[in-house]
């Protein structure tokens, strides 16, 4: 149908920007990498570091949110997105947290200002270098009490419970290698640290997307589910989508 074939060049189109948008970025980040002997991550950095109010987390936010959107990109979860990450976590009054992917620190300050008194976050990144980086920018940012675990969610995660003593995850928020979502969802549901009503939140699952975390979703009868569209952070053309999924438990 007319419809049909309108739909589908649409998208066609999309996905065609979207390769182009991401290709533009990568060689960017290549260049500069070699002009500068720094990271991206390192180069943010710098910029927070000159730019931000140390012990004020929305300065570094807001100083993180200038770099991407007007310097160099890179893939926080953004402000726009974020701020229906601060909403649930408002709503939700978590005391325990992990994050998987703590990247350079920046979801990670964003989630941290946002838990009530007594609420301990353990933010889990397998690449040292980032690691360095985000805990500089969580000990900026005054959060000297939040664990950041410094190897692979997969082997992290079937020790939470012997290494660091948790009994269970009231949120989860996801936003690491996207390969590595429903592996991780699948061993964090045999763990026993999810318990009803736990939430897990999951960023990008259209674009670059999940699609087999997805299918576990609607498949597994675990959950209570939704997704939150949106565009990719620091972008208007490319569509993304957050998963919000609420555990009901094994029936």
């Amino acid at each position: 149908s007319v419809i049909h074939t309108h739909a589908t060049c649409a998208a066609d189109s999309a996905m065609t920007y979207s390769v182009k948008y991401s290709f533009h970025i990568i060689l960017v980040r290549i260049w500069k990498d070699c002009i500068t002997g720094l990271t991206r991550e390192e180069r943010a950095y710098q910029y927070v570091l000159t730019h931000a109010t140390p012990g004020d987390p929305d300065s570094i936010l807001e100083a993180f949110d200038v770099w991407c959107s007007k310097v160099e990109f890179i893939s926080n979860i953004g402000p726009k997105k974020g701020k229906i990450l601060d909403r649930l976590l408002m709503e939700q009054s978590p005391l325990t947290v992990l994050e998987l992917g703590a990247h350079c620190g920046y979801s990670t300050v964003r989630i941290a200002r946002s838990l009530p008194l007594g609420a301990r976050l353990y933010s889990i990144e397998m690449d040292q270098r980032n690691a360095a980086i985000a805990e500089k920018i969580i000990r900026l940012a005054g959060f000297d009490d939040d664990t950041l675990i410094v190897n692979p969610s997969d082997e992290v995660i079937p020790r939470l419970r012997s290494d660091y003593n948790l009994e269970r995850l009231d949120f989860v928020f996801m936003d690491h290698w996207k390969k590595c979502y429903l592996p991780d969802l699948q061993t964090l549901e045999g763990s026993g640290l999810l318990g009803k009503g736990s939430m897990i939140l999951a960023d990008n699952v259209l674009f670059p997307g999940a699609p087999k975390f997805l299918r576990h979703l609607r498949r597994s009868g675990l959950y209570q589910w939704k997704i939150h569209r949106a565009t990719l952070e620091y972008s208007k053309g490319i569509r993304d989508g957050m998963a919000e999924l609420v555990y009901q438990g094994v029936k």
